[in-house]
């Protein structure tokens, strides 16, 4: 909608940037004269508001930017061709405007969000019991998790104020109302005998995969902030990329749930802090990326706040980050000494079963760890021993005790299971 005075410069302006367009008279009132349409590629569109804002077309008139199927014309696909030469970014790269309204159109209101979360938490609950990937899949299909996560990223870069506190204050929201309704559902189960009694979480897999998080964690949630932020600005399925978002928070959120249901700080602790890792890792590649994507305030003058804004928020969420990745990494380092303690023990076990007697065989063996901080220590070591009829077992745990703690160099309690085998 063109302004009354207005036409003669919004004309100049759509004519210096080659850009053909019909210009109609507007006879509706007196504010505006005429109105003008023009088809635009993907890179120009940016470009052309601000040479029109320059003209004096913005907020205070009407722009309506709308995607069309298909334009066919060789002037346009020339158009096309000398606006992806010029994009410094690629030509696939929506606007600034259009950017925005993608995130507002993801942000759903308070009530549904809420609903929609405690089921997805219900369900991620019932799946993690139930020891059933498929469900806990499912249950990140409905998770409405995308929105707030690219919206406080895209409200700092843009200088949005609002739009960065709404993100914030719905991820928040969610987070704990997932938690929540992850933990009363997970009570009632227990509470109600619903699930088999003695059931202990940690022997299902799907719970137990979130009680010790390593630094993989990170490339998830990062991978998933980065694809968040693509499929908003390329207009790739948000669907899809959103269910990827829901991997990183749900499901560990869920756990947390039944840890607090089941007594288990443990599980409480690690899960808690995957669900708050993935939260600022997503939040922080969102934002890093939009602004390398050169995404900046409408104004140029709102362009210093809006960089300020950025290094403070991206500082916040690397240091958080950083400290929750030392347990991450206590965590990693711990499961690399878990892996070559069980293998030096296996090794040294083996040499000195056929040592002492070419018919003796490591069967099987199990380490058990403890301690409340990695690395934890080998505490106990149960080794089963096959053995022929007739061969001579005596002295062999005590043997074995002696090679175990001089292989890892800890005072273990070792223990020997003899099973006899016959071969025919």
């Amino acid at each position: 909608m063109i302004p009354a005075g207005k036409r003669a410069a919004v004309v100049r302006a759509l004519d210096d940037e080659g850009v053909d367009y019909v210009v109609t008279d507007e006879t509706s009132g007196r504010e505006y004269t005429a109105v003008a349409t023009f088809p635009l590629p993907t890179a120009a569109v940016e470009p052309v508001l601000e040479r029109l804002r320059e003209a004096g077309i913005d907020e205070s008139t009407y722009t309506v930017i709308v995607a069309a199927e298909t334009v066919i014309s060789r002037r346009f696909e020339a158009l096309e061709e000398e606006y992806e030469r010029e994009s410094e970014r690629g030509g696939d790269r929506i606007s600034r405007e259009e950017l925005q309204a993608k995130a507002d159109d993801l942000a759903s209101g308070v009530g549904t969000y809420v609903l929609m979360t405690v089921i997805s938490a219900v369900i991620a609950t019932a799946g993690l019991l139930l020891d059933s990937p498929a469900t806990v899949v499912g249950s990140m299909v409905i998770a409405p998790l995308i929105g707030p996560a690219m919206s406080a990223a895209i409200g700092t870069v843009v200088d949005d104020e609002d739009m960065f506190r709404r993100g914030v204050r719905m991820q928040v929201l969610g987070v704990i109302v997932a938690v929540a309704a992850a933990t009363l559902f997970a009570f009632v189960l227990r509470t109600f005998a619903l699930v088999p009694p003695g059931l202990n979480p940690l022997e299902l897999a799907e719970v137990s995969e979130r009680l010790a998080p390593n630094v993989l964690v990170l490339v998830v949630a990062i991978g998933a902030g980065i694809a968040g932020i693509v499929s908003l600005m390329t207009g790739v399925s948000a669907t899809l990329v959103g269910v990827m978002i829901a991997v990183a928070l749900i499901p560990p959120a869920a756990a947390v749930g039944i840890g607090i249901a089941f007594r288990i700080p443990r599980l409480v602790v690690g899960a808690g802090v995957i669900v708050a890792v993935n939260v600022l890792s997503i939040n922080l590649s969102a934002l890093v990326m939009l602004w390398y994507e050169g995404y900046r305030p409408q104004r140029w003058f709102r362009e210093d706040d809006a960089r300020a804004a950025f290094v403070k928020r991206a500082a916040i969420l690397v240091a958080a980050i950083a400290v929750l990745s030392v347990f991450l990494g206590g965590v990693t380092y711990d499961s690399y000494v878990a892996s070559t303690t069980e293998s030096d023990i296996r090794t040294a076990a083996s040499d000195e079963l056929a040592a002492m007697d070419a018919g003796m065989e490591l069967i099987e063996l199990e380490v058990e760890r403890g301690g409340s901080v990695p690395p934890l220590d080998t505490e106990r070591v149960v080794v089963t021993v096959g053995a022929p009829p007739g061969v001579g077992v005596g002295g062999i745990a005590e043997a074995l005790d002696r090679r175990i703690e001089a292989t890892i160099g800890e005072d273990v309690r070792v223990e020997v299971r003899l099973v006899t085998i016959e071969r025919a």
